[in-house]
């Protein structure tokens, strides 16, 4: 299971080692795409074939279903670890999540998350700010 937070640096050569502790579960292949909050998403080549099934049965007749496949599917490269764990970033990813030197990875169970340090430290100040609404808000969905 992919969770937790690492704070890492992206190198000279715009590369980036994934956490040790998720390599084994993450295999030598990967795909990296755009996230919803300016940070990228990193699936497993298996998750990914979940989630390309998932968007590929959105309704084509809807625009935002339309927008969000682009969104995802557009951005996204497939990437293979070095034997250091090690991926490079390719720069219009790095733009997008406006990713400087340091950076957080985060676990989310089947996926992870790649965030510009100093964004991801003012999304955590402010999401835990309301957190007690969100938790109301998913009740109803089993949390």
């Amino acid at each position: 299971m992919l969770i937790g937070q690492y704070k890492h640096t992206i190198d000279v050569k715009k590369r980036l080692a994934l956490p040790v502790r998720f390599r084994g579960e993450l295999g030598s292949k990967i795909i990296i795409t755009k996230g919803v909050e300016n940070c990228l998403v990193v699936y497993t080549e298996k998750e990914w074939e979940v989630m390309s099934e998932k968007l590929g049965n959105l309704p084509i007749s809807q625009g935002e279903a339309r927008s969000f496949t682009r969104h995802l599917l557009a951005s996204a490269t497939e990437v293979e670890l070095d034997k250091l764990g090690r991926v490079l970033l390719p720069d219009y990813l790095k733009e997008y999540a406006k990713l400087q030197k340091n950076v957080v990875v985060c676990g989310l169970s089947n996926r992870l998350e790649i965030w510009d340090q100093a964004m991801w430290e003012n999304y955590t100040k402010s999401a835990e700010k309301g957190v007690e609404e969100i938790v109301s808000k998913l009740g109803p969905l089993g949390i």
